[in-house]
């Protein structure tokens, strides 16, 4: 087995994620093979210790923090082996740069996939703002080689039979990711396990011809109404996204990309459209719902829209700093709601007593409330308008979490949308493979 780092200062670097939940560990293994990865878990069995997988820790949700023992960084299993198999531990951005370099394209596309690993977005079942088309990470993973919590190391496609019995529960009909999906094969059970079963070291991945062309725009909308107006009739002319950011999201832009409009709007939207450019009828829906036209911003270069997507971008950074400035956790909603709800999702958003940002996925009606607490008695008054929001949007027929997962942070809200027979059936998996219950210890469930 390869030696373990001991270094707290090498291993200070791995404690946190995206969520700033911090973490202690006493160990860190970086593997750089499958083989490693069977020796490391195999020792932890015998030894009774604790290990976290971590990737490039861009979750949000604490599942690759650690609360003592080991560590396991997939940082060194690094190689693209051919156009549609690559590596856990390679970044998602640079693996799609390289096969579009070769005129293909791997659609799955979230905000992080610059800084995420491959194995970190199957681990979750990524999903960002190409999913209005194209869906989550699932459906473009054709099979992956994982290593269980017990060291067996197996490859796993829809063929794969399931080794074990597996609870079956009806997900919320909803873009969603939270909890484990009532799988028939492996494969698929590996897929947004949050690492809580095993870790995936390669994968062999599904691609489609580069699209040829792609119709960017940056559109502002005076009201909600007009919203609510817009979306029906936008997603029916079949976009491959549609982005929103409300009007504090706007200003929080504005600080880092000064050359966005200043148009008085309710919310400004971020649509792309594969294919020859379909601008009349786009302008017609625009005229329609009183968008406001002369601050409408169109591109259909790749320079242009590098742009724009910095503006997107933008955001998540600027909400980071606040938090980090203020030394408080992320408390950022992932919930979606059925479309006919998402008016009443909205309206809950507005009522909140604390200053916010409110951004995402609107064409699944998928969007991030980002509460902004100046301090922890703040943070505590958030978190328990999450619990609520979380409920309200279970009631709508929503779930928890639309992409982000559940890791350690939100194992009360999953108990909102899954009966305790399925999580009790979760539990007696995670016995049967891994039986010292070793490999992240408190993420899902505890």
């Amino acid at each position: 087995m390869i030696a373990p780092i001991r270094d707290p200062g090498v291993i200070e670097g791995y404690l946190r994620d995206a969520s700033n939940l911090p973490g202690h560990a006493e160990l860190l293994f970086r593997p750089s093979s499958a083989t490693e990865v069977s020796d490391i878990f195999r020792w932890c069995q015998r030894e009774g210790m604790p290990i976290t997988v971590t990737a490039r820790r861009t979750s949000t949700t604490g599942a690759p923090v650690p609360m003592g023992g080991a560590l396991l960084s997939t940082e060194r299993l690094a190689t693209i082996h051919s156009p549609t198999e690559v590596d856990g531990g390679v970044l998602l951005g640079e693996y799609q740069a390289h096969v579009e370099s070769l005129g293909r394209f791997f659609p799955p596309d979230p905000t992080s996939r610059h800084e995420c690993s491959v194995g970190g977005a199957i681990a979750c079942n990524a999903s960002g703002s190409r999913t209005f088309k194209y869906g989550p990470m699932r459906p473009w993973v054709e099979s992956v080689e994982v290593v269980l919590a017990d060291g067996t190391v197996l490859h796993a496609d829809r063929s794969t039979p399931l080794p074990w019995p597996v609870p079956q529960w009806t997900e919320p009909a909803v873009k969603t990711a939270a909890g484990l999906y009532p799988a028939t094969n492996l494969l698929d059970l590996v897929i947004g396990s949050e690492g809580l079963l095993g870790v995936v070291t390669r994968a062999t991945l599904r691609l489609i011809p580069l699209p040829e062309s792609v119709l960017t725009m940056l559109v502002f909308l005076p009201t909600r109404e007009s919203l609510l107006q817009f979306l029906p009739r936008a997603r029916a002319l079949g976009p491959r996204c549609i982005e929103s950011f409300d009007r504090n999201a706007l200003e929080l832009i504005r600080g880092r990309v000064p050359d966005v409009p200043s148009a008085d709007c309710a919310v400004m939207l971020e649509i792309e459209h594969e294919g020859e450019p379909p601008i009349e009828p786009w302008f017609d829906l625009l005229s329609d719902v009183g968008a406001l036209l002369d601050d409408t911003i169109v591109v259909t270069d790749e320079a242009g829209r590098a742009k724009l997507h910095a503006v997107r971008h933008a955001l998540p950074a600027s909400v980071n700093e606040i938090l980090i400035h203020n030394g408080v956790q992320k408390v950022g909603t992932d919930f979606a709601v059925p479309h006919d709800r998402l008016g009443e999702l909205l309206a809950l958003y507005d009522a909140v007593p604390m200053r916010s940002v409110c951004f995402g996925h609107i064409g699944d009606s998928h969007l991030h409330l980002n509460l902004l607490p100046r301090n922890v008695d703040e943070l505590a008054q958030a978190r328990a308008l999450y619990f609520e929001l979380a409920r309200a949007a279970v009631a709508m027929g929503g779930t928890v979490s639309g992409e982000h997962g559940i890791g350690r942070l939100k194992k009360s809200h999953l108990a909102l949308m899954v009966p305790p027979a399925v999580i009790a059936g979760w539990r007696e998996l995670k016995a049967r493979i891994d039986p010292a219950g070793v490999l992240g210890r408190g993420v899902m469930f505890d």
